[in-house]
C-alpha cells in the first residue's frame, strides 16, 4: 500500500507542536511495517543547515495559484528510512516562523496545489492521501473536484486527521477562485462556506473519505457545541466516517532504561534510579532533599492548559507537605505569578520560566506527580511520557487525557493516575489531595507507578490502528 502523508510541519526538520511529532513518528512506523509511506512538507527555512544540505534537488515547475504563476521546486531527502519531499518556494516559506502570517491562506493554498501537481511528476500516486489539519484539509476537495480529470488520481482515497479543531483556515469567500483557480459553485451552494467565509477544515471534513482525530474521546467531544468550534453540526452529519486514534510517544527517546538525559536509569521492576533522579532534581532546583511528594509541571502556561486553576489552589496546596517544580513559558501574568510564589516559598516551589528539553526529561524522571489540568486536550503527550517514567498524572478527564489516564480506584487498586471531571479549582485540588495522600502509602504508590509504566503508548500500537483505517478506506 502507498501512503502520501501531507503536513505543514515534521520533526526533526521543523515543528511547533503535536502535529510535528505525529508526522515524524507515524510514517516511520508504517515504513517498518512494509508500507511505502512518504511525507510531503513545505521547505521551511527553519530547517537546520545540516539537514538542508542533505536534500536532493529533483526538478522544478510552475504552479498556478489563481492568476499567479509561482515557482515550485521539489527536493527529496531519505531520512530514518522515510522518503520526504519538500515543496520549495522562497516567497511563501523563507520566513522565521511556520505560521501566523497574513497570507497563510495563500501559502497553504500553494502548498496543496503543489502537492497535487507533484504526485504525477515524482511517479508516486498513493492509494491513500493523508491530510493533516487545515493546512492540507482541501486536498480531498482538490482530488475530487479540480483534479478529477486526471485518471490516475481517481482511485486515490483521502483521510483528514484533525489535530486541533480550533484552527480551521477561515478566509474571504472569493479566495476560493482567487487562490485555487476553481469556480465558485461549491462555495455558493454552502459546501465550502461557513458563516459567509471559506473554511478549509469544513471542506476537508465533507470531501475526505475518512476523518479521524487524535483520541476517541476528542472525536466525540468535537461533535458537541462546547468543543466543536462551530463545526459540530458538520461533524455530527459526517459522524459515520469519524473516528479517534490516540497518538503514541517515541519509546526510544522516552525510555527510563536508556534515556541519556537522565543520570540514573530504572525500570518498573527496579525503581531505585527513580529515587536517585528525584534527589538530583531537588538539588538542581534548590529544594531540600527530603521524602515529600514532588509535583511537576512541564507545559505552556496558558488558560487552555488550566494553570489558572493551579494558581487558585496554590495557597491551599502549600499547606500540604509537598514540593512543586515548574518548567514552561506562556502568558506573562502566569509567568509572574509562579515566579512570585517561588520567591515567597523557595523551599517548596521552583519556577523555571524557559524551555529546556533536558530539564523536562529530568522532571518526568524525577517527579512523583505530574499536573495536567487542561481545559481541553485533543490527545496530549506529556501525561503519557510522565507515566512512562513512573510519574503519576493528575488530569482533567477530557479528550485524550481521559483516554490515556485511568483514575486510581482505592477498592480495586487499579489505575495509573488521578482525575477530576468538573473544570474547577476545587475539583482539581481534591484530585491533587488524593495523589498527595496516596503517596504516603508507599506499597500502593509503587504498585500504581508500575501499572502506569507498563501501559503501552508506543507508536507501534497507534500505527496498527492507522493501518486498519487505511485498509478500511482502500477496500470500501
Amino acid at each position: 500500500m502507498k501512503i502520501l502523508f501531507a503536513a505543514a510541519e515534521c520533526a526533526p526538520f521543523f515543528k511547533t507542536g503535536g502535529l510535528g511529532d505525529v508526522a515524524a513518528a507515524l510514517p516511520k512506523e508504517l515504513v517498518k511495517k512494509g508500507l511505502d509511506c512518504r511525507v510531503v512538507l513545505p521547505f521551511h527555512h527553519k530547517m537546520s543547515p545540516e539537514l538542508r544540505e542533505q536534500c536532493e534537488d529533483l526538478f522544478h515547475f510552475t504552479v498556478s495559484v489563481g492568476w499567479r504563476n509561482q515557482y515550485c521546486g521539489i527536493k527529496r531527502l531519505v531520512y530514518a528510512g522515510v522518503t520526504y519531499y519538500f515543496i520549495d518556494n522562497e516567497y511563501y516559506f523563507a520566513r522565521d516562523g511556520l505560521y501566523g502570517y497574513d497570507d497563510d491562506g495563500e501559502r497553504f493554498a500553494f502548498f496543496q496545489l503543489a502537492i497535487m501537481e507533484m504526485m504525477e511528476r515524482v511517479h508516486f500516486i498513493p492509494d491513500v492521501l493523508h491530510a493533516n489539519d487545515y493546512h492540507t484539509a482541501l486536498l480531498p476537495f482538490l482530488v475530487k473536484e479540480k483534479y478529477r480529470w486526471i485518471q490516475s488520481y481517481n482511485e486515490i482515497k483521502t483521510i483528514l486527521t484533525i489535530h486541533n479543531i480550533e484552527f480551521q483556515g477561515w478566509y474571504a469567500g472569493d479566495k476560493l477562485a482567487d487562490w485555487f483557480g476553481v469556480g465558485m459553485e461549491r462555495y455558493e451552494d454552502g459546501t465550502l462556506r461557513m458563516n459567509n467565509c471559506l473554511n478549509y477544515m469544513k471542506g476537508g471534513i465533507l470531501y475526505a473519505d475518512r476523518v479521524n482525530t487524535v483520541s476517541p474521546t476528542y472525536a466525540q467531544e468535537i461533535q458537541t457545541p462546547e468543543f466543536g468550534a462551530g463545526l459540530d453540526v458538520i461533524l455530527r452529519m459526517e459522524s459515520g466516517k469519524l473516528s479517534g486514534i490516540v497518538n503514541g510517544i517515541d519509546y526510544d527517546a522516552n525510555n527510563p532504561e536508556t534515556d541519556p538525559l537522565i543520570a540514573h536509569h530504572f525500570t518498573a521492576s527496579d525503581l531505585t534510579g527513580k529515587k536517585a533522579n528525584k534527589a538530583d532534581l531537588q538539588k538542581a532546583m534548590g529544594l531540600p532533599v527530603k521524602d515529600v511528594p514532588l509535583l511537576a509541571v512541564v507545559s505552556r502556561l496558558t488558560r487552555q492548559k488550566g494553570f489558572h486553576l493551579l494558581l487558585e489552589e496554590l495557597p491551599s496546596l502549600l499547606q500540604q507537605e509537598m514540593q512543586l517544580v515548574l518548567l514552561g513559558t506562556g502568558d506573562y501574568d502566569f509567568e509572574q505569578a509562579f515566579k512570585g510564589y517561588a520567591q515567597a516559598f523557595p523551599d517548596k516551589i521552583s519556577a523555571n520560566i524557559t524551555f529546556d528539553v533536558a530539564l523536562a526529561q529530568r522532571m518526568y524522571a524525577g517527579a512523583d506527580i505530574f499536573l495536567m489540568p487542561s481545559a481541553f486536550e485533543p490527545c496530549g503527550l506529556s501525561q503519557m511520557m510522565a507515566m512512562r517514567y513512573g510519574t503519576l498524572p493528575v488530569v482533567h478527564e477530557i479528550g485524550g487525557l481521559r483516554d490515556t489516564v485511568t483514575p486510581f480506584n482505592p477498592v480495586t487498586g487499579r489505575g495509573t493516575g488521578f482525575g477530576f471531571q468538573d473544570f474547577s479549582g476545587y475539583q482539581f485540588m481534591k484530585a491533587m489531595e488524593k495523589a498527595v495522600t496516596l503517596y504516603r502509602d508507599k506499597p500502593v504508590w509503587q504498585q500504581v507507578m508500575k501499572q502506569a509504566m507498563e501501559q503501552d503508548f508506543s507508536w507501534q500500537t497507534a500505527c496498527n490502528a492507522y493501518l486498519a483505517l487505511y485498509e478500511e478506506v482502500v477496500t470500501n
